[in-house]
């Protein structure tokens, strides 16, 4: 996915959550809000590092070590929205 999708991803589900969590003051829809927020400063980050001009093989690895933490971390919360639909 290219970044542009993802942080419009992220910008989507964080306002969605965020307004839940002003309307309801529902905590959950807060902790969203905050995961789809620190999401999308992540993804901004590895961007911003990506375009450097230093780029060496360790920093390379560094941010493919990134990207994949962050594929878990959206694989859990999926996880965890899956199993509160059940």
């Amino acid at each position: 996915m290219e970044l542009n999708s993802q942080l419009a991803m992220c910008n989507e589900y964080y306002s969605k959550w965020k307004d839940i969590a002003l309307r309801t003051s529902d905590k959950k829809a807060l902790e969203r809000a905050f995961f789809w927020l620190e999401l999308q400063a992540a993804f901004s980050f590895l961007w911003a590092l990506e375009q450097s001009k230093d780029k060496n093989k360790e920093l390379k690895k560094k941010i493919i070590l990134a990207k994949s933490k962050l594929s878990e971390k959206l694989a859990k919360y999926a996880d965890e929205i899956l199993n509160e639909i059940k």
